[in-house]
């Protein structure tokens, strides 16, 4: 992240000073910051607890993080809950923040059908990626019992090396060896796991042309179409403007 954005990141956020009545302007105020809007997202992905928020979203620091989550309990979106015989707190969504579930929807549609011309590697950070990946693992196709994969990142100087432990519907992700017998072995450039991942290249051809390589268990091998993580938005094809180049 550059030090403008690091910046920028840290500025509190400023109510609307428009002087409109328009519900549209105060409900923008309440979820217009984008980071508000990757909580709300997270929160529907049912992460409840500051450090899962941390680990979902790398690049927001914990000041920014702590005042983003209060600023949303002053709005009403989530009530902050303390855990019977813990010292941990969870947030919980409110009637209020519910309600946004289709529009944070409708929204991650719409960005990615218009807005993903847009997108570029700066956009790809490996951690908010593995976060995202790891969540999506069809465990439904895996064998019973514990499968265990190591995922490797060609090109990548630091966490270029993460394991994916699942075991029935849980899958956990670890950024250090958890000392298990791996699986399978999955490598590949942050690229191109992610254009498979999110429906821009099928999985058998980024094997076939060697962008992603596996080794191991000739089973997981064999039904990885199956299993392989997938964006619950896959399906999501971008538009194009009109007059645009199909072919750029």
């Amino acid at each position: 992240m550059s030090e403008l954005e690091l910046a920028v990141e840290d500025e509190p956020r400023k109510p609307n000073q428009s002087g409109s009545l328009c519900p549209a302007v105060k409900a923008a105020d309440m979820i217009g910051d984008k980071w508000t809007l990757l909580l709300m997202r997270e929160l529907f992905m049912g992460a409840n607890r500051y450090n899962a928020f941390q680990r979902a979203l790398p690049r927001i620091s914990p000041t920014v993080l702590s005042k983003r989550l209060k600023q949303m309990e002053e709005d009403g979106l989530v009530i902050k809950k303390s855990i019977a015989g813990e010292k941990a707190t969870e947030y919980r969504l409110t009637r209020c923040g519910r309600e946004l579930a289709p529009l944070i929807n409708y929204m991650s549609k719409w960005g990615l059908r218009w807005a993903r011309r847009r997108m570029n590697e700066e956009d790809l950070d490996v951690g908010t990626f593995m976060w995202d990946f790891h969540r999506t693992l069809n465990t439904a196709e895996l064998p019973d019992g514990e499968t265990v994969f190591s995922v490797s990142f060609q090109g990548l100087d630091a966490h270029s090396k993460w394991w994916l432990v699942a075991n029935g519907d849980v899958v956990d992700l670890c950024t250090d060896d958890p000392g298990k017998e791996v699986d399978l072995y999955i490598s590949a450039p942050l690229a191109a796991l992610a254009e498979v991942w999110m429906g821009d290249y099928e999985v058998s051809a980024a094997i076939k042309d060697e962008e992603i390589h596996l080794t191991g268990a000739a089973y997981l091998m064999r039904t990885a179409t199956q299993w392989f993580p997938k964006s619950r938005y896959a399906d999501v094809r971008p538009k194009r403007f009109v007059g645009e180049d199909a072919s750029a």
